[in-house]
């Protein structure tokens, strides 16, 4: 059972958080226009274990599809499948019995999330060959790993509304940012290899680059934040933490320093956590 526990990357929760945050922070929207009660907590609960199930899906079904180049590349040769530990074929039953659970989760919603929801079923499948045709992998990781945002907001309503649509772009940019500094781990492996990141195109000005999204995707947490409380000063005092965490980020990332990377992308769990709970107290307490 341990190689199929490693296979999902269980060992490393950071994946599943950092596609639940975001899902959350739908659910704080909501939380602004009606109570938290049961049926919000439930959904919420219901969207937590579909977020472990779902990375756990997607790190499966990306290993089957990068076997050949994880076997190259010095961190993930030792990988479940690249190693030869499980075979494809097992990998690929595991990945089908992940996905029918997550729709059965998916199901106990109305019928127009489970459709948005279903939609994304093929970006999730273009994504791993993303790296092999264009720089901005992680852009399209971020359009797909925060189609919760919405799938959240649509559970309760029949219709997207500004906010929800503002908070998805601010998930996408902060993904492209931390990811970005995720893949710093391997750009020398990818140089040889011919795979292609935004931690490869941007490696010469990647404080630069890593400036501007995340300015742009917290700019974006503000805005929402005041169309809905309407209070500039209130709100922005309550943002001083996960914009410290931003920052710090970007002045200490270096593309020479692996490990150091490693632990600046495992902050955003915390901020993707501060995000949620200053939204819960600000939208319901101002």
């Amino acid at each position: 059972m341990k190689k199929y526990f490693l296979l999902m990357r269980l060992d490393k929760p950071i994946g599943f958080m950092l596609l639940f945050w975001p899902c959350a922070w739908g659910f704080a929207i909501i939380s602004s226009e009606r109570p938290i009660d049961d049926h919000w907590l439930t959904s919420l609960f219901l969207f937590f274990i579909g977020s472990i199930l779902m990375r756990s899906a997607g790190c499966v079904y990306n290993d089957i599809i990068d076997k050949k180049i994880d076997q190259k590349v010095s961190r993930t040769k030792f990988r479940q499948l690249a190693s030869g530990k499980i075979s494809t074929s097992k990998a690929w039953i595991l990945t089908i019995f992940l996905s029918l659970v997550s729709l059965i989760i998916l199901f106990q919603f109305n019928i127009i999330a489970i459709i948005f929801g279903l939609s994304s079923g093929i970006l999730i499948a273009l994504y791993p060959f993303m790296k092999r045709i264009t720089y901005w992998p992680q852009l399209f990781l971020g359009i797909v790993f925060n189609w919760g945002v919405i799938l959240s907001y649509l559970v309760f309503n029949n219709q997207i509304n500004l906010e929800i649509i503002l908070i998805y772009i601010s998930a996408i940019l902060w993904t492209l940012g931390y990811d970005t500094i995720y893949g710093l781990q391997d750009i020398y492996d990818d140089i040889k290899i011919g795979v292609k990141s935004t931690s490869l195109k941007f490696k010469k000005s990647i404080k630069e680059f890593l400036s501007v999204v995340y300015l742009l995707s917290f700019a974006l947490i503000i805005i929402v934040s005041i169309l809905i409380v309407k209070e500039i000063k209130f709100i922005f005092i309550f943002y001083l933490l996960p914009l410290s965490l931003l920052i710090y980020q970007v002045q200490s990332v270096d593309i020479q320093k692996s490990y150091k990377n490693l632990s600046l992308f495992k902050l955003n769990n915390y901020y993707g956590l501060s995000i949620f709970l200053i939204q819960i107290f600000i939208f319901n307490h101002a």
